[in-house]
């Protein structure tokens, strides 16, 4: 995972292959990646004698951007900085610093923005924060390669999932292609009786199946809940096999 953030940040060269960012090969033409992508790293910044508002209009101006305000108006309104913009970065919690990476690695409007674990150990608040305005960008064709722990996020946000374990590369691919493939589909339902079942769903069954095998009516069920597979449970499947 870092080896592959740093060789997309052209902070190291790849040993073997090569990394396209847009079509353009990051090794020949390291300038134009840097113009195109945006990097939220784990680390937390600290840089602490500047405020939130000096620290945005240095970054637009590492980018060439001298006139910037309206963007990062934008930026601070959508992450709930606006009322912290004069502060310096001393004076900001955990939660408000990784909230300033985010803007900050968004201040030029990069094409590609990169996230690395950019919800590890923010309170609930934020991280739904994040995942909405990280959708929000998904929609204004901003794309996103982001690095998590939290299969939950993964599954929420992601279109394309790649699992990496001990190291090695073990799938690539839709997250509901893995989820069908290694989690398990329940049906729970409830009958008049007052009785509660769940079965295990496939594709090769309907519920009216089901009901037959174990001799349920389906005039006697009064309620039916389908219970999804989750990717943790795919997961954890998959890595273990």
């Amino acid at each position: 995972k870092t080896t592959l953030i740093n060789t997309i940040t052209t902070l190291e060269q790849p040993t073997a292959g090569e990394v396209l960012v847009f079509d353009k090969s990051v090794k020949l033409d390291p300038m134009f990646t840097k113009k195109k992508i945006g990097v939220v790293h784990q680390e937390v910044i600290n840089t602490g004698f500047f405020t939130v508002d000096e620290i945005l209009n240095f970054q637009s101006g590492y980018y060439g951007i001298k006139h910037n305000k309206e963007r990062i108006n934008y930026l601070l309104e959508k992450l709930s900085l606006t009322s912290h913009r004069d502060k310096k970065i001393k004076q900001l919690s955990g939660g408000m610093k990784r909230r300033l990476m985010i803007a900050k690695a968004l201040v030029h409007s990069p094409k590609l923005l990169l996230l690395d674990e950019p919800t590890a150990g923010v309170d609930v608040e934020l991280r739904e924060l994040l995942w909405k305005f990280v959708l929000e960008l998904k929609a204004q064709g901003v794309s996103i390669l982001l690095t998590t722990h939290y299969l939950e996020e993964a599954e929420k946000l992601c279109d394309r999932l790649s699992i990496i374990n001990k190291g090695n590369l073990v799938y690539t691919g839709e997250p509901r292609d893995v989820i069908e493939k290694y989690s398990t589909k329940k049906i729970n339902l409830k009958t008049s009786s007052g009785q509660s079942h769940s079965f295990v769903a496939s594709a090769a069954r309907s519920i009216q199946d089901i009901l037959k095998e174990h001799n349920i009516s389906f005039s006697d069920v009064v309620d039916i809940q389908i219970e999804e597979g989750r990717l943790e449970e795919a997961f954890t499947k998959m890595v273990n096999l």
